[in-house]
């Protein structure tokens, strides 16, 4: 997200930081996928190594190579009975919005500037999440704009 909590723009990202979809890719790898249908259209195809779980509304929506759930909790349950120890919310907005609640943790890329944005990122009350595994990232041929990528670990989930 950007500093003010941006995080797309038309149906795309605002920017490309070529490191945050490095991590995105191995952070995510052999895990379920779980996003709305218009971060789906976004990517325009399943992602390798990963089982794409799409929510969306419509009853007939069956994008090929895709499991489609109708509710953040069938997305979970449905992970759950995959064996997944991790699942990953990945947007859009209204999804992490409905997700936030019952995150154990955030891997977050914090973007070091303002982009042009109409979906924003929930707000995250500071104080019920501790940071760690923080590093900061200068802007290069590859990265828009200096960035630091950051895990989030709910306080409740450290005890």
């Amino acid at each position: 997200m950007d500093e003010r909590g941006g995080i797309g723009i038309d149906n795309r990202l605002p920017w490309h930081l070529s490191a945050d979809l490095k991590r995105f890719k191995a952070l995510t790898m052999g895990h379920c996928v779980l996003m709305g249908r218009k971060t789906y259209e976004s990517i325009g195809k399943p992602l390798p190594g990963r089982t794409m779980v799409v929510m969306t509304r419509q009853k007939d929506y069956q994008p090929e190579g895709c499991l489609v759930v109708h509710s953040l909790k069938e997305g979970m349950d449905l992970a759950e009975k995959r064996g997944e120890n991790e699942a990953f919310v990945i947007g859009g907005g209204e999804i992490f919005t409905q997700a936030l609640p019952i995150a154990a943790r955030i891997y977050l890329t914090r973007v070091h500037a303002v982009a042009q944005c109409d979906v924003f990122f929930p707000e995250i009350d500071k104080k019920a999440w501790q940071e760690q595994d923080i590093s900061h990232h200068a802007s290069d041929i590859r990265n828009d704009f200096p960035f630091t990528f950051k895990t989030l670990v709910r306080q409740s989930a450290l005890s």
